[in-house]
């Protein structure tokens, strides 16, 4: 097995919105952000976007996130949608088939974060790498509830991925107790979104500590 070297940073949590009713996710967003866990937030609301009035919905949805986010200094992301991104001022995310980079990069400030997702392949982080992007998605780690026909990627496709010298962030199926699993892997965010969102809103603050005590574990491998 390859081995990473070097000393290993914990990685940063990286918060997904659900498809929660607007006030409840609000209200579970508010917990969330205000534990000062959470480094970057993305606003994905594919079941509000497919109704017959969902650009103007998710527009008003996103900018009182993004105003939410503001208050706690946390960036926000817009799910592959450049122009709305664009419009709020914040950074996007984009899936291989949702947007090129180089238009993300024509219509954000330089100061935004660009995301693209890249699943396993090493060729794809390569290329996200050479477009200049923030950070290039792997996964999925695990079976997600999200997404649960996604493919799971090796370990070792994973390794790869982490030498390639661009920031990584891995998503699907990450829970509090499995990212432990990835200790030791030089990853810059873990992607989460059922872990955290599909819980009652008492329970989010709790959630987000665990994470953060799992990530204080973070160690260099042996």
């Amino acid at each position: 097995m390859t081995q990473i070297s070097t000393v290993i940073s914990a990685p940063k949590l990286y918060l997904l919105t659900n498809d929660d009713e607007f006030a409840l996710l609000y209200r579970k967003l508010e917990a969330a952000l205000a534990t000062g866990f959470i480094a970057l937030l993305q606003i994905r609301r594919k079941q509000i976007l497919a109704l017959s009035d969902g650009e103007p919905r998710l527009y008003e949805e996103a900018r009182q996130i993004v105003e939410l986010a503001k208050a706690y200094n946390v960036p926000v992301v817009i799910n592959d949608n450049i122009k709305l991104a664009a419009k709020l001022g914040v950074g996007v995310h984009l899936g291989q088939q949702d947007g090129e980079v180089t238009d993300a990069k024509h219509e954000l400030q330089s100061n935004q974060v660009i995301g693209r997702t890249c699943h396993g392949k090493i060729e794809l982080v390569e290329e996200a790498k050479n477009e200049g992007v923030s950070y290039a998605a792997m996964g999925a780690i695990f079976i997600s509830n999200t997404k649960p026909n996604a493919n799971v990627i090796s370990r070792q496709q994973l390794i790869d991925g982490c030498q390639q010298n661009i920031a990584i962030c891995v998503i699907g199926g990450l829970t509090a107790e499995n990212v432990t699993e990835l200790a030791g892997l030089p990853i810059t965010y873990v992607a989460v979104v059922g872990d955290i969102m599909d819980l009652p809103v008492d329970q989010i603050a709790a959630r987000c500590k665990q994470w953060q005590q799992a990530f204080s574990q973070w160690k260099t491998p042996a």
